[in-house]
């Protein structure tokens, strides 16, 4: 999930502990539904964390919020009725807009842009009613009871299976494409992205090493932030190839989605191998001239791969049905570059 998403998670973290993925590192959350899915017939009910959803007759029309949901229902050739807006692409424009990944899938499957609801201000109900969906997934997600609950009014909801922002990419699809009846096609979905991982890493070298997922802010490294690996962007590092660090595991088991290190702590981050950040390419400089953090192996062997900040790029790193194979080739480049220098 993008950048943006850090400062809502954190507003919201006497709510909930977030944010995104699991992987087989860490525990995943599983997706659960009737069995009456996996061969397409209806009515179909899923288990989720928030309750039981069940979905009467194959939806025609489907509203998809929060991250990545609508990427799914496109790779499986489901045109929604409206999604949520993807922020970052948004950031500078005079309206809502989506990433090339899913814009190029819209018009390759022929289709129009869907109404984007508005997410600045958290879910637009109104406009989500306006579709008329008879579905909305919502697989990766934080929707509270009352987001549920208030949704339900509207159409059936497919929320999340374990904890808020934590569904593995591959429980998203698997989850999303049952309540689609399209439980087959989500496999063979899942099992493409794998073969397309598998091949673009094959010669890479990370194996053996370790990277976690940062933020670092340049200009002030007063402190760094580490999303653990509940949260997909590290977890995403561990399907490339990557192990990831004991605290990052650790955290996650425990629910948290990122954990702040201060300065004075950077010996903690001694067994990260690989430090992937959002930032630019002065984070490395910046880091190398710190007094504590250029203590870290990571830092002193120039092991620091920075994606940017608010462009398509560092949004892809944030795996989705369609981001993966959008970003797959260019990043694992910049991650076998740096895995290179790890001494």
């Amino acid at each position: 999930m993008p950048r943006f998403r850090l400062a809502a998670a954190v507003a919201a973290a006497a709510l909930v502990p977030l944010l995104l993925t699991a992987c087989s590192g860490t525990a995943s959350t599983g997706a659960s539904g009737s069995d009456a899915a996996a061969d397409g017939t209806f009515p179909v009910t899923i288990t989720h964390a928030l309750g039981e959803t069940t979905i009467e007759a194959k939806p025609e029309r489907v509203a998809t919020i929060s991250w990545g949901n609508q990427d799914v229902a496109l790779a499986l050739g489901v045109l929604p009725v409206g999604m949520d807006a993807q922020v970052w692409a948004w950031s500078g424009a005079a309206k809502p807009g989506v990433y090339e990944w899913t814009s190029d899938k819209i018009a390759e499957l022929g289709g129009e842009m869907p109404p984007l609801f508005d997410v600045t201000d958290g879910l637009d109900f109104e406009a989500i009613a306006d579709t008329s969906p008879d579905v909305i997934l919502a697989a990766q997600s934080g929707l509270t009871e009352e987001d549920y609950g208030t949704l339900s009014e509207i159409a059936p909801v497919v929320a999340y299976p374990g904890i808020p922002w934590f569904t593995p990419w591959r429980d998203q699809i698997a989850l999303d494409a049952k309540a689609l009846g399209l439980s087959a096609e989500g496999d063979e979905l899942i099992s493409d992205l794998e073969k397309q991982i598998a091949d673009a890493t094959a010669d890479a070298g990370l194996e053996g090493k370790t990277a976690a997922f940062f933020f670092a802010d340049p200009t002030d490294l007063s402190k760094v932030s580490l999303y653990t690996g509940g949260d997909s962007r590290t977890a995403f590092l561990h399907d490339l190839g990557f192990d990831l660090p004991k605290v990052a595991v650790d955290a996650a088991d425990a629910g948290s989605f990122y954990l702040d290190f201060s300065a004075e702590n950077a010996d903690q981050l001694q067994d990260v191998d690989v430090i992937v950040s959002y930032g630019d390419d002065t984070l490395l400089a910046a880091m190398q001239a710190d007094p504590l953090w250029s203590t870290l192996p990571a830092v002193k062997n120039g092991a620091v791969v920075a994606v940017g900040e608010g462009d398509a790029f560092s949004a892809a790193v944030t795996p989705t049905a369609l981001s993966i194979p959008w970003v797959l080739k260019d990043y694992v480049a910049k991650l076998q570059e740096a895995a290179a220098k790890v001494q």
